[in-house]
């Protein structure tokens, strides 16, 4: 496997052996904060196009272990998105897929930017952006699958940090290092025996395979702004799942971004298909509690109090 960095010799990219006629690279810069792979803007002579490469662990944190083969995950999602115009236009095309290195080239969607800034508190989401969102959900949720593959590592990989690691009492990570305070304020929901079993049930239902086709983790951080409007990108997380799943997240981080009650209210308006809301407030409250005391934090600029009100919610909406 060639193993690309962020400061690989252009010589090394060029020779990848995937470029037109006569194209050469111009230059390579880094388009944004990526959690799982490493990421590349390419410039070249003839165009612009974004490198995304697997590992064997989480870029972010190099410590995690992380399957490999989640590109060719990722590949196998975007693929499914051809058949539907409208998911299509809002997904990232894949020019090249080389199984071998574990890498994709795909469509550059253009300068933009991704959500995170909800979570600073600089302002919220449209009215129109929640219609956008919902929209990508219900195309997404009603795609035909040809062809998908089960389950997979990423989805193993995932449960554990929803389900799993934010709730063993001890599991080495200090909360306190987040923000003074945030551990023992953990601790009750790390022993609280009724909320673990829903928890452990509701991790079960995530594992198995579901009828439509989620995201996996359709979050602000997967949300592209761009001047043609929303793109959604790294589904890596995605698969045959519940629908509930997708949109239980969306919502938690409605909450976790401090939006007003009344955009959640219009998520559950505009989304149209059948689906069970209760077990959409389980996955939410479980998406709020891992995203507060587990390992994959956000950049959240809340009071210790916020969050332990916040966290008191999610149980609620876990065992309501």
């Amino acid at each position: 496997m060639i193993d690309i960095q962020q400061n690989s010799p252009l010589v090394l990219l060029q020779n990848l052996g995937f470029w037109k006629a006569g194209e050469k690279i111009k230059r390579t810069s880094v388009p944004g904060e990526s959690n799982m792979n490493l990421v590349l803007r390419i410039e070249t002579n003839q165009g612009s196009y974004i490198l995304k490469q697997a590992k064997s662990f989480v870029r972010k944190y190099p410590q995690i272990p992380a399957p490999i083969s989640r590109i060719a995950f990722e590949y196998q999602f975007l693929r499914q998105l051809d058949s539907n115009p409208f998911l299509a236009s809002l997904s990232p095309k894949v020019l090249h897929y080389d199984a071998p290195n574990h890498l994709m080239l795909l469509e550059d969607l253009g300068e933009g930017s991704d959500f995170l800034w909800l979570y600073g508190g600089q302002g919220p989401l449209t009215s129109e952006e929640i219609r956008d969102l919902v929209n990508y959900l219900m195309h997404l949720h009603q795609l035909e699958i040809t062809n998908f593959p089960a389950t997979g590592a990423m989805r193993v990989l995932n449960h554990e940090h929803i389900f799993d690691f934010p709730f063993r009492k001890e599991n080495g990570f200090d909360l306190d290092s987040i923000q003074p305070g945030l551990q023992e304020e953990s601790m009750p929901f790390k022993t609280d025996t009724d909320l673990k079993q829903r928890i452990q049930a509701l991790g079960d239902r995530y594992l198995a395979d579901g009828k439509v086709l989620m995201h996996g983790d359709f979050y602000p951080g997967s949300w592209l702004q761009v001047a043609s409007g929303i793109k959604i990108i790294d589904p890596e997380f995605g698969g045959l799942g519940d629908a509930e799943f997708d949109l239980g997240v969306f919502l938690a981080h409605l909450d976790l971004s401090a939006q007003s009650e009344d955009l959640s209210d219009q998520v559950r308006k505009h989304y149209l298909l059948p689906v069970d809301w209760s077990l959409v407030q389980q996955y939410r409250g479980v998406e709020i509690l891992r995203r507060l005391i587990g390992i994959a934090q956000l950049p959240v600029s809340l009071s210790l109090d916020t969050k332990k009100s916040l966290l008191a919610r999610a149980r609620t909406y876990l065992l309501s």
